[in-house]
Parts: C-alpha cells; structure tokens; sequence
C-alpha cells in the first residue's frame, strides 16, 4: 500500500504545471496626456500568455523553453475600466490575440500568444486607452458618407512621436472612431501594415475586428497617410465577408 502511495503522490507531481509566472514592473516613461499606452515585447518558444493589471506584468509560460520579458514601457498604469480600450499585434511569425479585456475581466488585459515553429521569436503588442474627458470628442462623418474613403479627422491633442508612428497610430485612432460610430465599441486590430511607397502614395493597411455585444464582424482598412509629416489624409474601412 505505500509503494501505491507514493506512486500516486509521485504521478499528481508530474500532473501539476511546470512553469510558473516571471513577474515585471512597467517602466513608466509617462507623456500620454489624456492617452495610455503599454508596449510590451516578450521572447516566446511555444506558447505563452501576458496579463497586464495596473503596472504589473506577468509572463506564463505554457509549452516550451521560458518565456522572457524583452519590454514592458508604459505612459501610466492601465486602469482598472479603461476608456476607449483596444489591444495592437505590431509583430511576431505567429499569433498573439487579446483573450481577457480589462474593462469586463476586472481590469486585467489577458493576450496569449502561440508560437508555431521551432526556436525563440519575439512579440510586440501594444495596450491603448484614451480618457475621453480630457481629449478630442468622437468624429461625426459628414452626412452620405457610405462604404469607401472618407477625410481622416484631425490628430488628437498630445499625439507624438516619430512622424511615422504619429501616421500609424492616426489611421488606428480613425479606423476605431469609424466603427464606435458603427455601433462597435470593442475593437481589436489583428494587423497593421505600414506601406512606405513612393512620391504620395503611402499607405497603413490592415485588418482590424469590432464586437457589439455577442457580434463581432472582422473589417479590412486602407489609409492614405504621409510619413514625412505624420498626417492622415483618408481613411477607408471595409467590412469582410463571412466564409
């Protein structure tokens, strides 16, 4: 009976996880205004999950070697109901997909990432809120305006950095007011490409999902931007069809 026991005590030792939480404090470099941002990048060989709560990080490794903090900077702490709340993939081969939003998940932002092929790959991602209170109200589009492009509004109060990322981060701030003002509160941006072309032809393209209550439809986006100056001059959003 006691070699049982210890079988049984050593077989629940080989059922429990493995891995633990690698914890981490954001750096806060502050500037955000009435913006917040978080930009985390992490190093992933497997699969992994990052849980972002007020200034505090953690990183769980679930298949494969450890996963590492490589960047966690933010302008504040996320808070606890962030206004105006959507999650960024800015890079890494595989997937990386917000699972636990902070305004329904008690103010905790969940992303799990899944890394496909063999050896490290890095992950970046961006965590983004505005208080509405304290910046620009939301665009009301002249009246006919349908599907196709529509003038870009202007740049909030506060938006800066590098012209190129002002030109990004304009053309996500525009396609998220196109669908708040679609009846779509919840917004997701799968991915965003930048298309550094000649002469006046640059462009921010991509993909981007919006939730209202139990729908969300996935939509395609196009922005006629300049990197040189960091100015939006258009912005089209395109709902995809169902498969």
């Amino acid at each position: 009976m006691k070699q049982v026991s210890l079988g049984a005590a050593a077989l629940v030792l080989l059922l429990q996880p493995l891995y633990g939480a690698d914890s981490r404090q954001a750096t806060i470099i502050g500037g955000g205004g009435g913006n917040g941002r978080c930009t985390v990048e992490v190093n992933v060989d497997g699969s992994a999950e990052v849980e972002v709560s007020g200034s505090t990080g953690l990183l769980r490794t679930l298949s494969g070697q450890d996963a590492m903090w490589r960047r966690f900077q933010c302008t504040a702490p996320l808070p606890g109901n962030p206004v105006g709340f959507r999650y960024v993939t800015i890079g890494g081969r595989g997937s990386a997909r917000l699972i636990g939003d902070p305004r329904t998940n008690a103010g905790r932002a969940v992303i799990h990432i899944n890394d496909p092929k063999g050896g490290r790959a890095s992950y970046t991602f961006e965590l983004q809120w505005r208080e509405y209170g304290g910046g620009r109200p939301p665009v009301t589009l002249p009246p006919g305006h349908g599907p196709g492009p529509v003038p870009a509004p202007a740049p909030w109060p506060g938006q800066g950095g590098f012209p190129t990322a002002r030109a990004i981060r304009g053309c996500q701030d525009s396609v998220t007011y196109r669908l708040n003002q679609s009846g779509y509160p919840y917004v997701t941006f799968e991915r965003t490409i930048p298309e550094n072309n000649p002469g006046p032809n640059d462009r921010v393209s991509g993909t981007v999902s919006g939730r209202r209550g139990y729908d969300t439809a996935r939509f395609s986006f196009v922005c006629s931007v300049d990197f040189s100056s960091g100015r939006v001059r258009w912005v089209d959003v395109r709902r995809l069809q169902r498969w």
